[in-house]
């Protein structure tokens, strides 16, 4: 273990001028370390700082310099963003990387991590290959940006795609610090002026076309030549990249658990792994040159989860760990046709109008949940009483790992259609645990892609996302089918009915369940420094209008209010999201978010407020936002700026 120095004021400058603001953990010596980059948009100054040091530090003292660096015009740095992943934030990050292998701290080797947004791009990062960059841990991820990420799943406009528009919106609104930018007031005004839109830049992308292509290392998974450790959870959205890596990349290890969107040493449900050791173990290997057999792990080392009661708010799961090679020689395909007796591997074939009301998918949960909210996936049965269901009962249990398929013959009477297709584990109470779920846009059933011929029949595959999971004896396999999914998924234009005529199911049946792997148990976090000068509230709650049959989602979110003992700054943010749709009309969905963002510190107050809304009619997205900001304390406020954000943007392929 080292003594370490921590430097919070570093500035990096890139070629053009711009300077990126840093903070530096490495040891105090004079020998020369590797060194790990975390680089991301969410300010490590405040927003990601209790994160942060639970990972950095930590780091540090193994013998690493860490930097954790604000993107182009967010946090402290200079500069103004332009979008996520653009050709300029992964440039800058190899001009970064270049720097850092420069420093006379540095030993000319370096590592980058991240999760989510800095999961994303330092697999970004690797496929351009700077010279210096030798290994990535890449946590929460995707590699297929369209069709695999936050805006669309299988072609289908996903309610995220409005929501994380609106989050960014106001997150890099927020100025940077005075004591670190005497500059701050106008290149906040700047940042204002310059800010994006983003939800409208996403929405008029609805093919994968070559924007989403930037950025998704499955266009060329060889240009990745840095060993990739890559982290996924199951009660996250982004559980697909790791298998994907395994199977494509030059040298890629895998860890799936049963965790949320965040790191495996502090993320829920448990259990919690040692992370931080891992993530040592890989940087130990890949840029000191030590010889402990990184490279001979498992490829593939996933969390098997056992049956038990649907709980969005579960602490902890049942499950086993599993060591794995991909493709499996332990997993062989079942083919179940879809019976018209309503059984998976039954009798006839199927005969089903599916026409679900619009407000099926009230407990599918959020994209990437993060934390214990009510946001994972809850109990499906009030959504599988309204979906079209095919069953396989399990008296002696069933175990599933990797990605099933589903192929349906149908026809639809709209030219823009959708189908959402659920693996549910059902309880002999009758409870039913959501396993995995796939979604196809049949518009997109080919590329390119193209509208349906209303009551022309079709045989179209959709891939379910990737799953580890063993029913208990005397569970039932649930397929359960609807053509709604509100508000994961944005309705289509008008109401639809799909006309199912056949189909199969192919299931990934795995054998030889018995625990296989002990991880290092969770590094504890070092003792929380801010002070907490009001806690922080959560809420999420369902409202059904019994006269009309309306339904609204609220979900909100204050923060506690914090304060830095370092340097007296003080934060406090609030959001409030609405979602409202009625059963019988896809037109009337709606989505409405508002955000502030307050910051002080003495005399000095500021903040931010975002109001963003989005509906549409069968033809457009209409979207709607204004961005405001103030001066003064909450008794004297004056507003500094204000500037609004229309858009209408044309239903082509959604």
């Amino acid at each position: 273990m080292h003594a370490i120095l921590d430097q919070d004021d570093l500035f990096i400058p890139l070629p053009d001028g711009t300077r990126l603001a840093a903070r530096l953990w490495r040891p105090d010596g004079g020998q020369p370390v590797p060194a790990v980059l975390e680089f991301i948009p969410y300010r490590k100054r405040d927003n990601t700082l209790p994160r942060d040091e639970t990972i950095h530090p930590w780091m540090a003292a193994q013998g690493y310099a860490c930097l954790r660096v604000d993107l182009r015009g967010s946090g402290d740095s200079e500069g103004v963003f332009d979008d996520e992943y653009s050709p300029q934030e992964l440039q800058d990050a190899c001009d970064v990387i270049a720097w850092i292998a420069a420093q006379h701290w540095c030993s000319g080797s370096v590592g980058m991590m991240g999760k989510s947004w800095g999961g994303f791009n330092c697999l970004q990062t690797a496929a351009l290959n700077p010279p210096a960059l030798k290994a990535v841990v890449s946590v929460c991820a995707t590699v297929d940006r369209f069709n695999d990420d936050i805006h669309y799943k299988g072609g289908c406009l996903l309610g995220e795609n409005f929501a994380w528009g609106t989050l960014m919106l106001s997150y890099n609104s927020r100025p940077a610090d005075p004591l670190l930018r005497p500059d701050w007031r106008a290149d906040w005004l700047n940042r204002l002026e310059s800010m994006p839109h983003l939800t409208e830049i996403w929405t008029e992308h609805q093919t994968r076309d070559a924007y989403w292509k930037h950025g998704s290392v499955c266009e060329d998974y060889s240009a990745i030549r840095a060993a990739v450790l890559t982290i996924g959870g199951w009660a996250d959205n982004y559980m697909n990249a790791p298998a994907h890596l395994v199977r494509n990349a030059a040298m890629a290890k895998a860890i799936v658990g049963p965790w949320v969107h965040q790191y495996p040493h502090t993320a829920v449900p448990g259990p919690r792994i040692g992370f931080l050791t891992e993530m040592k173990n890989w940087w130990d290997r890949w840029l000191k040159g030590v010889e402990n057999g990184a490279e001979d792990l498992p490829p593939y080392r996933v969390y098997m989860l056992d049956s038990a009661p649907p709980d969005p708010c579960a602490p902890e799961v049942p499950g086993r760990w599993l060591a794995e090679a991909l493709p499996s020689p332990r997993v062989t395909e079942q083919t179940l046709r879809l019976g018209g007796d309503g059984l998976l591997g039954g009798d006839g074939a199927p005969d089903r109008h599916l026409c679900t009301p619009q407000t099926l998918g009230l407990n599918a949960g959020e994209f990437f949940p993060m934390g214990l909210d009510g946001e994972i996936a809850g109990d499906q049965s009030a959504d599988d009483a309204l979906s079209a269901c095919f069953e396989l009962p399990c008296p002696d249990g069933l175990a599933l790992m990797g990605a099933a398929r589903l192929h349906l013959t149908l026809s639809a009477d709209q030219p823009h259609a959708f189908v959402v297709a659920r693996l549910c584990d059902v309880a002999p109470d009758g409870r039913s645990r959501r396993i995995a779920h796939g979604i196809l846009n049949l518009h997109h059933r080919h590329d390119p892609p193209a509208p349906m011929v209303p009551g022309q029949s079709e045989e179209v595959v959709l891939v379910l996302d990737q799953m580890a999971y063993r029913l208990a004896p005397g569970h039932r396999l649930r397929l359960a089918l609807s053509n709604s999914y509100w508000p994961f998924v944005w309705p289509s234009p008008r109401r639809v009915t799909l006309h199912l005529t056949g189909g199969a199911l192919v299931l990934p049946v795995h054998t030889g369940t018995a625990p296989e792997w002990r991880f290092a148990p969770p590094e504890t976090p070092p003792p929380a420094r801010l002070e907490v000068l009001s806690p922080g509230k959560d809420s999420r709650i369902a409202r059904r209008d019994m006269v009309t049959g309306a339904q609204e989602l609220h979900v909100s979110h204050t923060s506690p209010r914090l304060r830095n003992p370092d340097h007296g700054l003080e934060t406090a943010s609030t959001m409030t999201e609405e979602w409202h749709i009625h059963p019988d009309a896809p037109g009337s969905a709606k989505a409405h978010t508002v955000w502030e963002q307050e910051f002080a510190r003495g005399d000095w107050a500021v903040g931010t407020k975002v109001v963003a809304s989005q509906t549409a009619t069968a033809s457009e997205f209409v979207l709607r936002a204004t961005l405001t900001a103030w001066e003064g304390s909450e008794n004297d406020r004056h507003e500094l700026f204000r500037r609004s954000f229309v858009a209408n943007v044309s239903r082509k392929h959604v």
